[in-house]
């Protein structure tokens, strides 16, 4: 029922398996088509020989990563795939070979990551998705992902500690070896090749509480540099709970206490004073 298969199917009846097979690699015969999306220049739907690597799709198809960002991650194959970083770029893309590297075909996504997304919250963003997938029929899927969700929920949050790191990582592997069918098996990728790929981050977030993304709300901090600001009180008067404080042509100060960190002054103010931190 998948309507890629059936495509090829037509075209292979007409053609020849031959003809199918001139394409791609001896294993990973013939094409396949990716939703291309997230941070890249080109998005759309592409089609590709099998064995074309990444690199080649990203960044002569999809144009790299817009405004100068640099690439982090692409993660392929939907919700449950993996995230790969720059060292898997030169990596055909063969049903074998991303499996290797810790990422799967799937369904055929490929979601381009930046500087600016945030890894941890990658993973729980993914998590949730497979956390209503799933039909709650076996006990490691059902119960697994909602527990990995509500760690990685504890995380963003600021609320994490190195030994959530281990309970996660050790329950990911435990939901991905003992799920009855392929969503619970593979829902795991994502927290797993996180956690293997960029754990730098995970500990930030637990240890330093800070997100080296500036994602992550709960641990943000907006602070207004003295010496850009020209006291125009435009930033105060957009603040919804009036916590800025200062005079007209004088430097502003934010009242940390009072701050819920939705982030106006920092998108309103005109000369850069205000820092995400």
């Amino acid at each position: 029922n998948n309507v890629e298969t059936l495509a090829n199917i037509a075209q292979v009846v007409h053609r020849g398996p031959e003809w199918f097979r001139s394409f791609g690699t001896e294993k990973s015969p013939g094409t396949k088509v990716f939703a291309l999306g997230g941070k890249i220049a080109n998005t759309g739907l592409v089609e590709v020989p099998m064995g074309t690597t990444l690199r080649e799709v990203i960044y002569d198809i999809g144009g790299g990563c817009p405004n100068g960002k640099k690439f982090k991650a692409v993660q392929t194959g939907g919700p449950s795939g993996g995230c790969l970083t720059e060292a898997f770029l030169d990596t055909p893309i063969e049903y074998e070979t991303l499996m290797a590297a810790g990422s799967m075909m799937g369904s055929g996504g490929m979601i381009v990551m930046d500087e600016d997304n945030c890894m941890v919250d990658i993973a729980r963003f993914f998590l949730e998705f497979t956390v209503d997938e799933s039909c709650g029929k076996c006990t490691p899927c059902r119960i697994g992902t909602k527990r990995m969700l509500t760690i990685l929920e504890k995380i963003t949050s600021g609320k994490g500690t190195l030994e959530d790191l281990d309970e996660l990582e050790s329950l990911a592997n435990s939901v991905k070896d003992s799920s009855l069918c392929g969503l619970g098996q593979t829902a795991p990728n994502p927290v797993l090749a996180t956690l293997k790929n960029f754990r730098d981050e995970y500990v930030a977030h637990v240890v330093d509480k800070k997100c080296p993304a500036k994602q992550c709300k709960a641990l943000l901090t907006y602070e207004i540099d003295k010496e850009k600001c020209t006291g125009c009180t435009l930033c105060a008067r957009k603040c919804p709970v009036h916590c800025i404080e200062g005079t007209v042509k004088n430097p502003h100060v934010i009242n940390q206490e009072l701050c819920i960190k939705c982030g106006n002054c920092y998108s309103v103010c005109r000369f850069g004073a205000v820092e995400k931190n």
